[in-house]
C-alpha cells in the first residue's frame, strides 16, 4: 500500500478537446497515464489534484471517470479551475455510484486518512488584492474557509495538503492559506495547475517548515510521484 499525487489529467474522453494538440509531452497523454499508472497496486491511494475533465457536465465526463475508475488503487479527487463539470460533491458521487463508479471519493469539506496521515485540502484561487474583481475575494474567502474546515476535521493527525492552485508562484504568495499551513502543522502541500514552460519557475522546497511540490501530469510525465509507503 502506497500514498501518491498527481493532477491536471485533462481527460476529453467524451468531448473533442484532447490535449495531444498541444504535443511535446502531450501527445498520447491518455496511453502514457495508463502506462504511468499500471505500476500501482489495488490497495494503493491517489490524491487527484483537479483539471481532471474537460467535459461541461457530469455526462460528457462520464467516460474520464470511467477511465479514472478503472485506474488501479483508490483515487481521491479535488477541483480544479477547468472542472466544469462539478456542480456539487453531493451530486457527483450521486453520480459515480449509479454508473458504478466505486474507485472515487472527493476531498470537499472533509479529509480523509492514510494511515496516521491525514490528507486535507482544497482547490486554492490566485487572488491579488490590485488586479482581481471583488467576486474573486469572495471566491478565495470560501476556499481558505473550506482548507480550514478540511485542517479541522484532521485533528491532531499528521498533515498533507493537496491544492489545484500554487500558493506560492513566483512573486506570487497567498498568505492566508500560507499562514493556515502552517496554523495546523502541515508537512507537506502538493499542488497542480502550472505546466510546460511555467514548470521550472513552480516553487518546489521548505517554506516555514512546509514542503512543496509540484504534481502536474505533464511535468511527472504521466507518472504518480509517490508520497508514502
Amino acid at each position: 500500500m502506497a500514498l501518491y499525487a498527481i493532477g491536471d489529467l485533462h481527460l476529453s474522453l467524451g468531448c473533442d478537446k484532447p490535449m495531444d494538440v498541444f504535443g511535446g509531452r502531450w501527445f498520447n497523454y491518455v496511453d502514457k497515464l495508463a502506462e504511468g499508472f499500471s505500476a500501482l497496486a489495488s490497495d494503493d491511494v491517489t490524491v487527484l489534484c483537479g483539471d481532471l475533465s474537460w467535459g461541461m457536465s457530469l455526462e460528457q465526463a462520464r467516460e474520464d471517470f470511467m477511465f479514472i475508475d478503472r485506474l488501479p488503487g483508490r483515487k481521491i479527487i479535488l477541483k480544479g479551475n477547468h472542472d466544469y463539470w462539478w456542480s456539487t460533491a453531493s451530486k457527483a458521487m450521486r453520480f459515480f455510484e449509479e454508473n458504478g463508479i466505486s474507485t472515487i471519493d472527493i476531498l470537499h469539506n472533509n479529509c480523509f486518512y492514510y494511515g496516521d496521515t491525514a490528507l486535507c485540502g482544497t482547490r486554492g484561487w490566485f487572488y491579488e488584492e490590485e488586479r482581481s474583481a471583488s467576486h474573486d475575494k469572495k471566491i478565495m474567502q470560501r476556499e481558505i474557509g473550506r482548507l480550514e474546515t478540511s485542517l479541522k476535521a484532521a485533528g491532531e493527525k499528521s498533515k498533507i495538503v493537496f491544492l489545484h492552485y500554487p500558493p506560492k508562484f513566483l512573486n506570487y504568495e497567498c498568505p492566508e492559506i500560507l499562514e493556515l499551513l502552517v496554523k495546523y502543522g502541515v508537512s507537506e502541500c502538493c499542488y497542480g495547475h502550472i505546466h510546460g514552460k511555467g514548470c521550472p519557475a513552480a516553487f518546489q522546497g521548505v517554506k516555514n517548515g512546509v514542503s512543496f511540490r509540484l504534481v502536474s501530469a505533464d511535468y511527472l510525465m504521466f507518472k504518480p510521484i509517490k508520497l508514502r509507503d
